[in-house]
């Protein structure tokens, strides 16, 4: 299956999708270097990514930060069941839980639990607290399970596979 595949509402062509796979690893890329990168000239490159930025398949750039350098490289996934699963406490858990800057991804999951959340801390010491003092008392928890990740075989941002 394609990573950049044809949606109903836009349509990509190669030239768009290699234009997504190229700045998916460096968004930082002159219109020049990406036009040169992507086999076309700099103004229909020019063109085509402002069509993507202003239909919204580009919804921005960021700089990708090594976790290990900010003292963040301790990952655990932690599964949440809420207490209610009622539309009005999936939006209070929600929004409670995009205050808490060590989530760093949080997925509603359909299964045997409710969420998905990715936590990074400096070590298991500190992951600790934040599992007491912040994801525990989120709205309507019931219950956790974590799971240390010992390695990161692929994370955002990694584009051997494209």
């Amino acid at each position: 299956m394609p990573l950049f595949r044809e949606s109903s509402d836009f349509r990509l062509d190669s030239f768009d999708a290699a234009i997504l796979r190229v700045l998916s690893v460096d968004g930082r890329l002159s219109v020049t270097e990406l036009a040169r990168r992507i086999g076309l000239s700099k103004s229909p490159t020019q063109a085509r990514l402002k069509r993507l930025e202003a239909s919204g398949v580009i919804t921005g750039y960021r700089a990708v930060i090594d976790p290990r350098r900010i003292d963040a490289a301790h990952v655990a996934f932690v599964e949440v069941k809420l207490s209610d699963t009622r539309e009005a406490a999936l939006d209070v858990f929600a929004n409670a839980v995009r205050k808490v800057p060590e989530i760093e991804e949080c997925h509603l999951i359909a299964g045997a639990f409710d969420y998905l959340l990715k936590v990074r801390a400096r070590d298991i010491s500190a992951y600790r607290r934040v599992l007491a003092e912040h994801i525990s008392s989120l709205p309507h928890v019931m219950s956790t399970s974590t799971h240390v990740a010992m390695e990161a075989i692929k994370e955002t941002g990694d584009q051997a596979a494209l």
